[in-house]
């Protein structure tokens, strides 16, 4: 059993919400609907049995009228008799009611109710008297109601010219008389009708509320979903000033708001930490490397041969790499607390383009932009150092009368930034290596781009970005793809 239990339950777990609920009020209105059903076959069947009863007594007054048995026996009755018989049948039949809940034909056939009676005697000799397709029809014998009883339906001529009727019989033998009397059975009546009108009425407007709670829960739960998502969305590009609504958006998701809410927090604080490590660490870095940045400077202007001048700036030179570098991991470091707004990228490859527009052209490298309108969501001064640093690479490392081309384009509304050189190439694996390999690889002269792709990368990854690196035999194609 547990296989099927299993399956049921896999079944039911892909089933919305929306789809459980309405299935509970279909199954709901279902059920009314078969109660009522079974409510009406058990009022159909008492009524039958108060016909059933109506009908046995007629035959026990009909056969005390008669008198005793044998004077009706087969070798006793004349066409006399049954004169007799025909006419008292009519008057029985047309005679006064027996008990109060008795109706005459008339009664039955202008409302369609119930307790009117009908009979039919068959003696040895002679007419038949009374309905004679009691006789002649068959109907379905109900032992439950007495001996002898059988359930009739009279359609519409045969005993009211408007309308069918069904009748409770009692077949029996009065000595040689074959007698069969019976009762109208009582329609439902108009109560009925109501009553099942209105429980179904209660079941179709069970059914719709009970999509319209689903549809209701199903919208405050998405919702909330929303709001979840966005808060984690805030808190993945550094902002960690929205939480996740607890109780009075939707309770179902109370636990996991309040889950979500103690994980940024407890992020946010450990940002904050790390802010205030970096802040103390840039601040222990800054000091003396400014003092060495002024004793370089007194070393150069004391230098008495030009090798040691030249050693000296270069020294200064890594040095003044070194302080951008750190400046540039501070900036972003400080990025989380920035706001994010629309950021043109066509508007960003321009500016960067005429930005080194004269570095290039003094190695005769020309810089070329191929950009289409395309905004993203960004903090727009660490793109611009991203768009920047790309550029100034590109330049600096393309061969004299190199081409750079800066390509922005907006296809499937996924804006794309691409810078493409023609130096010697990038290995894009050195970007997952220690600071030491790249610095290394650098000075072995295997790598083009240095450490500043790796800053680019991380402010892209701030932004929800990825960057990709090609080989453009010869040169390199850095690709920055947004998402949105």
């Amino acid at each position: 059993m547990t296989g099927p239990f299993r399956r049921l339950g896999a079944w039911l777990g892909r089933l919305t919400t929306t789809q459980l609920a309405a299935g509970i009020a279909i199954l709901s209105a279902l059920a009314l609907t078969g109660s009522v059903v079974v409510i009406g076959a058990a009022v159909r069947m008492d009524q039958r049995e108060q016909a059933a009863l109506a009908a046995l007594d007629d035959y026990g007054a009909m056969a005390e009228k008669l008198g005793a048995e044998t004077s009706f026996s087969r070798d006793t009755v004349t066409a006399a008799d049954a004169a007799y018989l025909s006419n008292w049948l009519t008057a029985f039949q047309s005679g006064p009611a027996r008990d109060g809940d008795a109706r005459t034909l008339e009664d039955t056939c202008r409302t369609g109710r119930g307790g009117a009676g009908v009979r039919f005697i068959r003696a040895p000799v002679g007419k038949p008297a009374g309905l004679a397709e009691l006789e002649t029809l068959h109907g379905e014998a109900a032992p439950r109601l007495g001996e002898g009883v059988q359930v009739m339906r009279l359609e519409r001529g045969v005993l009211c010219p408007n309308r069918a009727v069904e009748v409770v019989v009692v077949k029996r033998t009065v000595g040689a008389l074959n007698i069969i009397v019976g009762r109208v059975v009582d329609r439902s009546g108009d109560a009925w009708g109501w009553a099942v009108a209105a429980v179904a009425g209660a079941g179709v407007l069970l059914m719709a509320i009970g999509i319209g709670a689903a549809t209701y829960g199903r919208r405050r739960l998405t919702n909330a979903v929303a709001e979840v998502s966005l808060a984690l969305d805030r808190a993945a590009v550094g902002d960690f000033s929205l939480r996740a609504p607890e109780t009075e958006v939707a309770p179902e998701l109370t636990e996991l708001s309040e889950h979500v809410n103690q994980t940024l927090d407890r992020l946010e604080e450990l940002l904050a930490w790390l802010r205030d490590s970096s802040d103390q660490l840039a601040h222990d870095f800054r000091t003396p490397l400014a003092r060495a940045s002024v004793r370089l400077d007194r070393l150069k202007e004391s230098a008495d041969t030009p090798e040691a001048r030249t050693l000296v700036s270069e020294v200064r030179a890594d040095l003044d790499e070194l302080i951008r570098a750190m400046n540039e991991s501070m900036a972003l470091r400080d990025g989380e607390a920035w706001s994010f707004e629309s950021v043109r990228l066509d508007v960003l490859a321009a500016q960067a383009a005429e930005l080194y527009q004269a570095l290039a052209e003094e190695r005769g490298v020309s810089i070329r932009v191929e950009a289409e309108p395309a905004a993203v969501l960004g903090v727009r001064s660490l793109l611009q150092r991203a768009t920047a640093n790309l550029v100034d690479n590109a330049v600096k490392f393309s061969p004299d009368g190199g081409v750079v081309t800066v390509t922005v384009s907006a296809g499937e509304g996924r804006p794309r930034l691409t810078v493409a050189d023609q130096g010697p190439g990038f290995d894009a694996r050195v970007l997952d290596a220690p600071a030491a390999a790249v610095a290394a690889a650098v000075a072995a002269g295997r790598e083009s781009h240095g450490m500043g792709l790796a800053f680019v990368r991380n402010i892209l990854k701030r932004h929800g970005a990825a960057m990709t690196i090609d080989d453009a035999r010869p040169g390199a194609v850095v690709t920055a793809q947004f998402s949105r």
